[in-house]
């Protein structure tokens, strides 16, 4: 992962009046099929385009209103340049002129600067951007797809297929069966929340919502790019700047070759999203970053391979570690597999990956092979790289084998999260440990989304409220880093321009090689017998300090959980 200033020291906290916030589903938001955050499932395509021209569509706010890209100014292109966290340097937008106007009228600038006596956006949220204020003209619209002088449009795509919703749901209860209504109103009051919380400058979130041809569960197994690129043209013409349910592979991509923005793109490696510049942004961590701290987790907390696996049961107990790897067997998510695979051999830890396929229908019969050749071959330690389904399998198998490695999860798909972690076979994940980016887990209303939610509306938001206002949030800063000025490069330009902040989904900050969040995380333990906060049910992780790393920073020396007896 990339280093941002004040990174790796293990002293990161949120800023003292911050909203405790449940652990957030660290891969990607599911707004609608809400389950899409459930994967690390990636597409199987590689997307074949080069990098398109970002400044291509930008309009018309400069003077005069040719196309002749952002107005000048500070970070951001509106003049909200950021400094240290907490403040924001005045500047002031440039001329912005009347689109389609014959001679190009120019109207009178806006003028930015920070706040009189508030550092932040929105006091007490940790992830707030600097706090400005905005007097006069936006300049209009700004040549950027769904941006006018008064809105600023969003699409979210509904899906009616539910086999990944349905299958989580029927293990986890009904509390995780939100439907559609339950998202469209979450987001709604959202985005009544950010439109008058937030500088936006004189324009407002406008969602719109469609049901599109597209099925989400064929899009994760890397099927359905016909429907995903119908969708996506769908979305374009109704005039959409961004997307808040870009949650697989083959919509993300359609969205960007049409110009939107989309959000929720889950685990893409380095590679595509620099490929995807300045469009593609999520709350799934970069794939690539993701492989290099599970990479140096394991290195310094698991290897020289052949110490003895502490954390494993039965007959593997104290064996010399062996490593295995699982992921899915997805061409983007194979690449990031082997980045893992690359850092761990580079340092004397060899692993062995293996390979799934993201078929529901086949998962259970997939896992019962699986633990028998992981048991065969006698490997102690498993890093699962797995969509949070596929381990109900295989920690059901494994236990009826009587196979009880060390498991090691990696803090992504919703495996980190305790509500996620009581549907596997507890015998066997009482040998789980691993990394989180997450801050410790809080009641569920208790999160920062459910108090945004509330303070528009009384009735119960979606389940995943706080996953949706995250996501929300990072659209809500690059808007307002962006500064008046709003296209694609100037909300680029504002999110390199924000600065870093820690919050209880980590640590937030962007830049050319960050398009994604979290940049650090925690270790954490699974405890059978700990009532979670979340939902007073027994099993949760518990984490074993308040040390907060970054990649490159984990210190040398075995994990610090506890030995499970058995």
């Amino acid at each position: 992962m990339t280093t941002l200033s004040g990174a790796g020291n293990g002293s990161h906290r949120p800023p003292t009046g911050a909203f405790p916030v449940a652990s957030r589903l660290f891969r990607g938001y599911g707004p609608v099929a809400v389950l899409v955050l459930v994967v690390a499932l990636v597409s199987v395509l590689v997307p074949s385009r080069v990098a398109k021209n970002a400044n291509a569509a930008i309009g018309n706010y400069g003077a005069g209103g040719g196309a002749s890209g952002p107005a000048a100014g500070t970070a951001g292109a509106g003049g909200a340049a950021a400094g240290s966290a907490g403040s924001a340097a005045a500047g002031t937008a440039g001329k912005g002129a009347t689109a389609g106007s014959a001679g190009g009228t120019v109207t009178l600038p806006g003028k930015t600067q920070p706040c009189s006596g508030q550092a932040l956006q929105i006091p007490g949220d940790p992830y707030s951007p600097p706090c400005i204020t905005f007097q006069g003209s936006n300049g209009g619209p700004t040549g950027a797809p769904g941006v006018s002088g008064t809105t600023i449009n969003v699409t979210v795509r509904l899906t009616t297929d539910q086999s990944f919703q349905q299958t989580l749901a029927t293990l986890a209860g009904a509390q995780l069966r939100d439907t559609n209504a339950d998202n469209q109103r979450t987001i709604q009051a959202l985005a009544q929340y950010f439109n008058t919380h937030f500088q936006f400058y004189g324009r407002k979130l406008n969602i719109q919502f469609f049901t599109g041809q597209g099925s989400l569960s064929n899009e994760l197994q890397g099927y359905g790019q016909a429907q995903a690129v119908v969708d996506a043209k769908t979305a374009q013409s109704m005039g959409s700047f961004a997307d808040l349910s870009a949650e697989s592979e083959p919509y993300a991509t359609a969205l960007w070759n049409d110009g939107i923005l989309g959000f929720g793109d889950p685990y893409m490696p380095n590679f595509w999203h620099q490929q995807h510049a300045p469009y593609d942004w999520s709350l799934a961590t970069d794939g690539t970053d993701l492989a290099h701290s599970i990479g140096d987790y394991a290195v310094k907390k698991l290897c020289p391979q052949g110490t003895p696996a502490a954390y494993a049961g039965g007959s593997l107990k104290g064996a010399p570690r062996k490593f295995a790897g699982i992921a899915p067997q997805n061409e983007l998510y194979q690449a990031s597999a082997q980045t893992f695979k690359q850092d761990m051999n580079a340092h004397g830890c060899a692993v062995d990956n293996f390979q799934y396929a993201l078929d529901l229908g086949t998962e259970s019969q997939q896992a019962a092979n699986l633990v028998a050749q992981l048991k065969a071959g006698g490997y102690t330690t498993v890093i699962c790289g797995c969509d949070p389904i596929f381990p109900v399998y295989l920690s059901g198998q494994a236990a009826q084998q009587g196979y009880f490695p060390e498991f090691i999860e990696i803090g992504a798909a919703l495996v980190d999260q305790d509500y996620v972690g009581q549907l596997y076979n507890q015998q066997f994940y009482a040998h789980a440990l691993g990394i989180s980016p997450n801050e410790a887990t809080v009641p569920y209303t208790q999160t920062i989304g459910y108090a945004a939610y509330k303070t528009v509306r009384q009735d119960e938001p979606a389940f995943f409220v706080d996953i949706i206002y995250l996501q929300m949030e990072m659209l809500a800063i690059g808007i307002q880093m962006a500064g008046p000025g709003l296209t694609a490069k100037t909300f680029q330009d504002g999110m390199y321009a924000y600065p870093p902040r820690v919050g209880p989904a980590g640590l937030w900050g962007f830049g050319p090689n960050q398009h994604t969040t979290p940049n650090d995380f925690r270790e954490v333990c699974w405890s059978p017998s700990t009532v979670s906060p979340n939902n007073n049910k027994p099993g949760a992780y518990v984490q074993t300090s308040t040390a907060r790393w970054t990649t490159g920073s984990v210190p040398s020396g075995p994990p610090a959980c506890p030995a499970p007896a058995g």
